[in-house]
């Protein structure tokens, strides 16, 4: 197990908690507990009677558990979290904080595959129940749809290629560590942009394994339904295809399309938007280097 300490700041901490509004008495979930950073925040701010429920599917995140009699700790997928805030009796919120994404901790740990530092195993599997490993992907897709993985979720324009050549390799033999991958791409991979490139490489995997953005709409989704009236939704993203499915859900209550407008032209939306978009400051970067893409949007429920 790990203790708190291998776990790195919390990003955009003071922001994304001021975002919630935090009553003394309500109830809150961080739905991305991790080192427990933005957990420990919202608990310092929390009366006696205000409870805080937060999930991870990452068994590791279960040693940084929290000895408070307000906290519960839930070892599942948020894309769960209507059912097991039922499970718990909780039918509404007054506010939810979601920080997207890998955890520093995922990236720092070699073997979990996470890192374009490291050679490792291709798992990146943000739990390990999950059956879906990069590995599979990488070995066991057609060619079509690694295209699709490597162009929706890495916005490579040269996916055909890129899924071309681990179709051919992985023919000799299969491709069972991250290095071997880098191997197998080193011609996509020019000193000059080879470490954006083979970030979008493993964005694009990592998405697939772990079902990022179906996750991310079903937690959107039900984080309506959850949400009393008045209740905050704070969310810290890290690219733009997490962004844009937050942006467009806030301002339109909807993923894709516009919604319908009445008689005289005007549209209901579930969600009013709480000051501009928050990015951090150089000197956060400088601390947590992860904070340097973060986007954190704010709304309130209508």
């Amino acid at each position: 197990m790990t203790t708190t300490m291998e776990y790195h700041n919390p990003v955009l901490l003071h922001p994304t908690v001021d975002g919630l509004n935090i009553k003394p008495d309500g109830i809150y979930v961080d739905v991305t507990f991790g080192g427990g950073g933005h957990s420990k925040e919202i608990l310092r701010r929390l009366g006696p009677n205000g409870k805080l429920f937060a999930f991870d599917q990452d068994e590791d995140a279960l040693a940084n558990a929290l000895p408070d009699e307000r906290f519960t700790l839930i070892n599942e997928n948020f894309r769960f979290i209507k059912r097991f805030l039922r499970f718990h009796g909780v039918k509404g919120v007054d506010g939810i904080l979601a920080d997207l994404g890998v955890s520093s901790h995922q990236f720092d740990v070699p073997e979990r595959g996470f890192s374009t530092r490291f050679d490792a195993e291709l798992d990146m599997r943000m739990s390990q129940k999950n059956d879906l490993s990069a590995y599979r992907v990488v070995n066991e897709y057609e060619e079509q749809d690694l295209r699709r993985v490597f162009f929706d979720y890495g916005e490579l324009k040269n996916a055909p290629l890129l899924s071309r050549t681990i179709v051919e390799a992985r023919e000799h033999r299969p491709i069972k560590t991250t290095d071997e991958l880098k191997d197998v791409l080193a011609k996509f991979l020019p000193e000059r942009i080879r470490n954006k490139v083979l970030a979008q490489i493993y964005q694009a995997i990592r998405i697939e394994v772990n079902q990022e953005m179906d996750v991310l709409k079903e937690f959107i989704e039900q984080s309506l339904e959850i949400l009393n009236p008045g209740g905050r939704f704070s969310v810290i993203s890290y690219h733009s295809l997490e962004d844009r499915l937050v942006k467009r859900f806030i301002k339109n209550g909807m993923f894709e399309g516009e919604p319908e407008r009445d008689f005289f032209g005007n549209f209901s939306v579930p969600y009013k938007t709480i000051g501009k978009l928050i990015v951090p400051n150089d000197a956060e970067i400088k601390i947590n280097n992860r904070a340097r893409s973060a986007k954190l949007r704010i709304a309130e429920k209508i």
